[in-house]
């Protein structure tokens, strides 16, 4: 191992960092602090010649790898014990082209970083929830967040990615190029290659009235919105929590702590029409609390980061379902009367108007007709709680599984998921294991919610 790490180091341009390094133990925290792995090195590339370097020591020496772009993964997988972790986080870089309305992203840029770079010319593309998150996993999985009513998936908006592939051969691929693999980045997670770079489609999105917006947890609230947010115009990202409430001074102080309904909206459209999203929201019960105001895009994406700081401890679940049957509802408010922690919130994304309009086979993301996507997510600080919120949210998933559909939304998957893969992934699954026999038949990039190769190749 030794010997192999010199080699290593003598090859890549970033840095190489080993247990006993001075860095070495912020270098291996990850921000779900429920894993905590030790790997035997961390290379913080510097480019992509740093990555098919650190490919090629994996293969000669048979190590684990972990691939890490923001770090953000729920189930862990941007780290490992005793393997090697190809850290991103250098790469990137982010360029726009305004008149093409295009934006070139390097593999371990966050979305702060991309959107930050857009925002320069009024421009965004769906991206997700929390400013910190990589554009890598979240893009790579589908990518959920404010403006997919209106635009699509992240994954719909990608263009263009440069990926290195398990032998170490650097592609870029596109629909015109290199397609089977082009399709099957876009919604099939981290199992293909490495994406050293993402190309976007952008969008005018100058700035938008967005916020919080919290009700009593009451079950009309719901019935309410699950009714309203289909007939609601696109432009209008609005995403239904269960929360506690926030020790925010919008909120009263008799509601802090107490378990609520909440809209996070992001109204992308014109601002003559902000009353009118003021009264929607106001129909659907009565607000307790609102911090509602025009921002620049950017903005939006970071009124969760105080809330879910790198170090908290994440175990989460999701499922894809129609819209919320009344008996869904009634699990909803059992298991949101009783949240575990304060951190904690169940989320309900809206998958209506342009992510439904894609084609079901033009992208590897395999629910398009699915009215939501669901995400269960305790989340707490101290470890010695991790018992019973992990409990909280497997029996909440058990509780809620009738009235779903068999898979989940590949990046609220907790590392004990890997039997739901293949529902995950359903009619496709079979086309990404082909695929993935052809460009990594050793599976090599394994640590992840894993495809393994087809037995053979069709």
């Amino acid at each position: 191992m030794e010997a192999a790490a010199e080699a290593l180091a003598s090859r890549v341009r970033g840095r190489l960092i080993r247990p006993g390094d001075a860095s070495y133990e912020q270098a291996r925290h990850v921000y779900n602090a429920q894993h905590d792995r030790h790997p035997a090195l961390i290379v913080q590339a510097a480019d992509k010649a740093d990555v098919t370097a650190t490919l090629a020591a994996v293969r000669d020496t048979g190590m684990a790898l972990a691939v890490r772009g923001g770090g953000h993964s729920v189930a862990g997988y941007g780290t490992c014990d005793a393997g090697l972790v190809l850290d991103l986080g250098g790469l990137n870089d982010c360029r726009v082209d305004p008149e093409a309305r295009t934006l070139r992203a390097g593999g371990g840029a966050t979305w702060a970083d991309l959107n930050r770079a857009a925002a320069a010319f009024g421009l965004a593309t769906p991206g997700g929830i929390v400013s910190t998150t990589g554009i890598a996993g979240l893009t790579l999985g589908g990518g959920l967040g404010y403006l997919n009513r209106r635009f699509g998936l992240a994954c719909d908006n990608l263009i263009a990615a440069d990926v290195v592939t398990a032998d170490g051969e650097c592609l870029t691929c596109r629909e015109d190029a290199h397609a089977e693999l082009f399709w099957a980045l876009r919604g099939g997670g981290g199992n293909f290659g490495v994406v050293t770079a993402f190309e976007y489609r952008l969008h005018e999105v100058p700035d938008i009235l967005g916020g919080p917006t919290f009700y009593p947890l009451d079950g009309e609230v719901i019935r309410r919105y699950r009714e309203r947010i289909c007939e609601a115009p696109e432009a209008l990202g609005a995403l239904l929590a269960i929360t506690p409430g926030p020790p925010l001074p919008f909120l009263p102080e008799d509601w802090h702590g107490r378990p609520m309904a909440a809209v996070l909206s992001c109204w992308s459209g014109p601002e003559a029409e902000d009353a009118r999203i003021g009264e929607w929201l106001a129909d659907l019960g009565e607000i307790q609390g609102q911090a509602l105001r025009r921002m620049p895009y950017p903005t939006i994406n970071t009124l969760l980061d105080e809330l879910l700081p790198p170090g908290l401890h994440h175990y989460w679940k999701g499922c894809f379902s129609g819209p919320p049957t009344d008996e869904a509802i009634a699990v909803h408010l059992d298991f949101g009367a009783r949240l575990p922690s304060a951190e904690t919130a169940t989320l309900l994304f809206p998958l209506d108007g342009a992510s439904g309009r894609v084609e079901a086979g033009a992208t590897a993301f395999a629910y398009r007709d699915a009215g939501f996507a669901t995400a269960l997510g305790p989340s707490w600080s101290d470890p010695a709680d991790s018992e019973r919120n992990i409990a909280w949210g497997r029996d909440y998933y058990r509780a809620l599984r009738p009235y779903t559909d068999g898979g989940g939304y590949v990046n609220f998957m907790a590392d004990d998921d890997g039997h739901r893969v293949a529902d995950n992934y359903r009619q496709h699954y079979d086309r990404l294991a082909r695929l993935k026999a052809r460009v990594d038949p050793g599976n090599l990039f394994r640590l992840n919610h894993n495809i393994p190769p087809a037995d053979r190749v069709a």
